[in-house]
């Protein structure tokens, strides 16, 4: 049933105010699109961001078996599981075996490239279908024997090395053909970040091709597909009770990428307060629309109060109204958002990287609705209360001079219990807290602080020396007039501006470090794997090829944190910023001296003779959010022995200098006979050419085959696409922040239009020229958006800091043509908007408005 189509006998049913509302709307919704814009456009980025939250969730729950390889998967670091833990899982149902690791290809004519190396048992996978190039099935693409073997690969290796299928490549000291490409895997999601294109060959070819050395970093999986009613929990616990020592991380089919869930968590949770961002600047326009809507009703408010209505009912047929624009406003977002995830799934899954089930999520949505709806409240129930206690003499006097008072207690009372619900449920419902507290806190600052800045430059304008120039004088006279714009106008600007700035700087500062600041300290190479017995002469032959480079060697082995002062890992709740200590297995080092690019904060470190007890040293970061200090011990499961130490010294690193760092480093004596190997760094003093980075790299492919060398420029790269493509999702959210600022930008300049239309009405009157009218309107704009623009770079400066000194711990560094390229994009922004509405005042015959003062 439409508004206008409502009889008489239902509207009669209705509450008095709700029926005053009705009618009300019967004219129609002009003045309130960027009311509901603002709404929906927030709601929409809740809404939305929520629903594809819970589709990726609800994706990865669903291909969870698949993701895994299994229902349930025993993974190993190191080593193989023994006889007798073989046995046991083979037990359990259908078993496959893989294993990965990292390694170099080399080609005939001496190209090298590093791999992501995956070996499959016949039984792989057990779930889900490798796909090829050519269609053919796994077992007649890949396979072989002795000292050559069959292989696929990425289409990136056939390009990167200038290959067709067919072509030959060695790794380690085996030779394989790649007879096809690999198109897709399975569980490939779970592999984590790649540092090169993926080569798939048998276990058998994996063992002849010698790279299997004690120590090298090996990750096996043990992948099984149970029997129906056999709960994956259930064997986990019999498989640790039996095998309490065998380091092994155990994946379910229920949680077959913890890290990725997280990060889906916290990335959620971030978008989320950008997209309520969005809905907080939103209210300003909000609070703008209602103001203008109780401007334009003035004459009804007056008649309603003539007439005997008292404040409240006033108040409620207002409000009323209000609140059935904003769930227009709401629904219209609640829509556009749960569409977004359907949206995706059709038209994009083929771009995106994890799989996404779209469904619909009443819970995200009743959430989102809850947000507008409070935003609605708190930002309208103040420009509503303020007619609420106004005489009728006064209502018509506001629009010469404003009366300036207070709104009744209720309202302020209403007004800030929205905001503390407000407040609440961005808390209660982030991932993180504590950020969540510190974003509330920002805003509300923010919000305080821009008020104050508006205040500053009414009051700097009022006190300005009078300028001669007419022009100059009605512009700054018009940013203090009684009923200026400027308050809105820097709270919408300076609002998105801020947003701008900062996340313009955070992801500027973010590829500086990746691409710029990063390389310069940073070692060229890593490699890994390096034997022992192999050690001494690897040294010998980086000083002979690079004289001019330094390098560092320690030994390396993977362990996991078993428990932490006798508590079980995963009975431990770390912090959320140390949480990846621990899922799966850290490297670990050990060493008599203090690691360059480390210092000792708290304890000492032990001695080059220390012959006692296995001592740790861990950094100071990881250990407090473990709750760990100084005397504390620690489990650590190493090669399948779990090894107790207690904590010697707490160290601060420089994890900026890409070097090697460790969080857990061992006295020597702790791990006296466990076979090792050692990892490396290669550092050029300034740098060197991709020629001589690459002529090396062939160079130590050649002599030390079984060595891994990861060159530092190429996984900068796999960092820096994925930073892009996180930074892509970031600007997608904050345009909505932006466009939100722009619309409340646009309303605060078109609600001063009357006064506009007035002023230029009379200045022509008085002989004033358009042009000279014009001049001293983009005079006004000008300065506003200029003083609106500096403290946004201000304020965006700041926060940008912020986050990356506080939360990532990079150096900051300020990006001036980013930076001030938003400020004049907000400056012309000012002006621009300005004068559209402006324009259409100076075309107006001043006859006509004469008539009507």
């Amino acid at each position: 049933m439409s508004i206008r189509s409502t009889s008489p006998m239902f509207l009669a049913s209705l509450p008095l105010p709700l029926r005053f509302a009705l009618r009300e709307l019967r004219a129609g919704i002009r003045g309130f699109g960027i009311f509901l814009a603002c709404l929906a456009l927030g709601v929409m980025a809740i809404a939305g961001v929520d629903a594809i939250s819970s589709a990726l969730s609800d994706g990865l729950r669903s291909q969870g078996r698949v993701i895994n390889g299994g229902d349930i998967e025993f993974t190993l670091v190191g080593r193989e599981a023994s006889p007798e833990e073989l046995a046991f899982i083979g037990q359990q149902g259908r078993l496959s075996v893989a294993a990965s690791t990292r390694a170099m290809a080399r080609t005939p004519d001496g190209q090298t490239a590093l791999v992501e190396i995956k070996a499959v048992d016949q039984a792989y996978p057990l779930l889900g279908t490798v796909e090829f190039g050519k269609g053919q099935a796994l077992s007649a693409t890949i396979g072989g024997q002795g000292s050559r073997a069959d292989a696929a690969a990425d289409a990136a290796l056939f390009a990167r090395l200038g290959l067709q299928p067919g072509a030959a490549v060695t790794i380690g000291n085996l030779t394989v053909s790649l007879v096809d490409r690999l198109v897709g895997e399975p569980d490939k999601i779970a592999g984590g970040i790649s540092f090169g294109p993926r080569l798939m060959i048998t276990l058998n070819a994996l063992r002849e091709s010698g790279l299997i050395q004690p120590g090298s970093l090996i990750r096996w999986r043990y992948r099984l597909v149970l029997p129906p009613n056999v709960s994956p929990d259930a064997v986990r616990q019999k498989a640790n009770e039996a095998f309490p020592q065998a380091g092994w991380e155990v994946r379910t089919r229920d949680d077959a990428s913890p890290e990725l869930r997280r990060g889906i968590e916290r990335f959620t949770m971030f978008i989320t307060l950008v997209g309520l961002t969005a809905l907080l600047v939103g209210g300003v326009g909000v609070a703008n629309a209602v103001r203008a809507f109780v401007e334009r009703q003035r004459d009804s408010i007056a008649t309603l109060k003539t007439l005997g209505a008292g404040a409240n009912l006033v108040t409620g047929i207002y409000l009323t109204q209000t609140l059935l624009l904003a769930s227009l406003g709401i629904v219209i977002g609640l829509v556009a958002g749960a569409a977004l995830p359907f949206i995706l799934a059709y038209g994009f899954a083929d771009y995106l990287p994890l799989p996404i089930t779209p469904v619909l999520n009443p819970a995200g949505l009743a959430l989102a609705a809850l947000y507008g709806l409070l935003t609605a409240l708190a930002f309208s129930l103040l420009p509503l209360g303020r007619a609420r206690d106004i005489s009728v003499s006064a209502l018509f006097r506001d629009a010469i001079a404003p009366t300036r008072r207070w709104p009744a207690p209720i309202v302020l009372t209403l007004a800030g219990l929205a905001v503390a619900a407000l407040v609440a449920l961005a808390v209660f419902f982030a991932a993180d807290r504590k950020v969540a507290l510190v974003y509330v806190g920002s805003a509300l600052g923010a919000f305080i602080l821009l008020r104050v800045v508006a205040s500053l430059l009414m009051a700097l304008a009022r006190r300005l020396p009078r300028p001669h120039s007419t022009p100059l004088r009605l512009a700054v006279t018009n940013i203090h007039r009684p009923g200026a714009a400027t308050p809105s106008v820097v709270l919408s600007l300076g609002l998105g501006l801020c947003l701008l700035v900062a996340l313009t700087l955070v992801d500027g500062n973010i590829r500086h470090q990746l691409s710029a600041a990063i390389p310069d300290k940073a070692p060229s190479f890593f490699f890994v794997d390096i034997r022992r017995a192999d050690a001494p002469r690897f040294d010998a032959f980086l000083k002979q090829a690079a004289p001019q480079a330094t390098s560092e060697r320690v030994p390396m082995l993977r362990g996991r944190i078993v428990s932490v002062k006798d508590v079980p890992a995963d009975k431990i709740k770390p912090s959320p910023n140390i949480a990846w200590v621990l899922s799966g297995d850290r490297g670990v080092t050990f060493t008599d001296a203090v690691p360059a690019g480390s210092r000792v904060v708290e304890g000492q470190w032990w001695g080059p003779d220390y012959t006692g007890p296995p001592l740790v040293s861990l950094e100071q970061e990881v250990a407090h959010g473990l709750g760990l200090k100084v005397g504390d011990a620690i489990t650590v499961n190493v090669l399948g022995r779990n090894i107790t130490a207690k904590v010697g010294a707490l160290r601060k690193l420089e994890w900026q200098n890409f070097g090697i760092n460790f969080v857990l480093v061992y006295s020597p004596n702790t791990f006296k006979g466990a076979p090792v190997t050692d990892i490396a760094t290669l550092t050029f003093p300034h740098g060197a050419d991709d020629a001589v980075e690459l002529g090396l790299l062939k160079q130590v492919a050649d002599a030390f085959p079984m060595v891994t060398a990861v060159r530092i420029k190429d996984a900068l790269q796999s960092f820096a696409d994925l930073a892009g493509q996180l930074a892509m999702a970031i600007r997608a959210a904050a345009a909505i922040a932006l466009v939100a600022s722009i619309l409340v930008l646009a309303g605060a300049l078109a609600a001063g239009q009357s006064s506009r239309l007035y002023d230029a009405v009379i200045l022509k009157v008085l002989g004033a020229t358009r042009g000279r009218i014009l001049f001293a309107f983009i005079l006004e704009y000008g300065l506003l958006g200029l003083a609106t623009a500096l403290f946004g770079v201000v304020a965006g400066t700041a926060c940008a800091w912020l986050i990356v000194t506080y939360l990532m711990n990079f150096s900051f560094t300020f990006l001036a043509g980013p930076a001030f390229g938003a400020a004049f994009g907000a400056l012309a922004l000012t002006i621009l908007f300005g004068l559209a509405g402006t324009w259409r005042i100076l075309r107006q015959k001043p006859a006509s408005h004469l008539r009507s003062l």
